[in-house]
């Protein structure tokens, strides 16, 4: 907490249902708590040293009893809680299996269709939340386009710069994005060649069990002359439901998100950071960006 602002987070919760008809459609979770009497989503306070994702995926698993994939953010609701400020942020989680277990902080889930929740939800801000969720796809494509980890000064450095590797922080900041990428169901890894790339997708590909296959479209080297073959590269990439990790350089990022932000009408910050071991969270919708959330580096 800082400036006694509250910090939480949470998400809607949803999976896929039969709807009768022979299709499918989504139903959302909402929790009874029996210390308000009421129907909310599921949301709760951070703890010290958690970031808002994590928190969310934890509070979910707790109060739920669901594993989760992480998708788009929802944004963050504002509000004064017990006298003192409170941000909570919110995504769109889709439930990968568990079971929901009664406790004395919340002792009744329902699994319902969005419209039903809405009527049963206690306060207009989880409504409107809900409002959010459902005027858009419950299911996204993901691209978590990571930027290089640390790998010292290119001036110490006396062998061919491709060849450069991490440093003892770049090891740490690739270890420390394993947990991140993969709340994102990673189906795919794909690097620029240079060696400090390919090396700070490697525990997230060990941890998934894929190979890290190298695209010199996400080099600096490359990617300049060819930015339409490059955009065209990762538009392509990955289906609904998945997540893609592709791993690029500091002087690639900001020309390529931008060049996406504009093609698809949609507003990115002015300069566009992107850090060392730091990861832009894209969602896409046939192929078109829909949303966008910067991950600083977490070490």
């Amino acid at each position: 907490m800082s400036n006694g602002v509250i910090h939480a987070a949470g998400g809607v919760l949803w999976r896929r249902a039969a709807n009768g008809s022979g299709g499918d459609s989504v139903e959302v979770a909402i929790i009874h708590r029996p210390r308000y009497d009421d129907w909310s989503i599921p949301k709760g306070k951070l703890n010290p040293g958690e970031i808002e994702l994590e928190g969310a995926v934890r509070e979910i698993a707790e109060e739920t009893g669901y594993r989760v994939t992480v998708g788009r953010p929802l944004g963050e609701v504002n509000y004064i809680k017990e006298g003192r400020p409170k941000t909570v942020r919110y995504w769109a989680m889709r439930a990968e299996g568990g079971i929901f277990t009664p406790s004395r902080e919340v002792d009744e889930l329902r699994w319902l269709p969005a419209r039903d929740a809405m009527k049963l939800l206690t306060t207009e801000r989880d409504r409107d939340l809900l409002k959010t969720f459902a005027s858009g796809p419950a299911s996204t494509k993901a691209i978590l386009l990571v930027r290089h980890a640390t790998a010292g000064n290119r001036s110490d450095w006396s062998g061919p710069d491709a060849k450069r590797p991490l440093d003892e922080g770049g090891h740490q900041q690739a270890d420390a994005l394993v947990w991140l990428l993969t709340r994102f169901d990673v189906r795919e890894v794909v690097s620029a060649p240079p060696l400090r790339c390919t090396q700070t997708v490697e525990p997230v590909s060990a941890a998934v069990g894929l190979t890290v296959r190298q695209e010199p479209l996400l080099s600096e080297d490359y990617y300049y002359g060819r930015e339409d073959a490059a955009l065209q590269f990762v538009r392509g990439v990955g289906t609904a439901g998945t997540g893609t990790v592709l791993c690029s350089q500091g002087g690639v990022i900001p020309d390529l998100l931008g060049r996406l932000a504009t093609g698809d009408g949609y507003a990115l910050p002015d300069p566009i950071v992107a850090k060392k071991g730091s990861v832009w969270s894209l969602t896409f919708v046939e192929n078109s960006l829909f949303s966008a959330e910067y991950f600083p580096p977490l070490t």
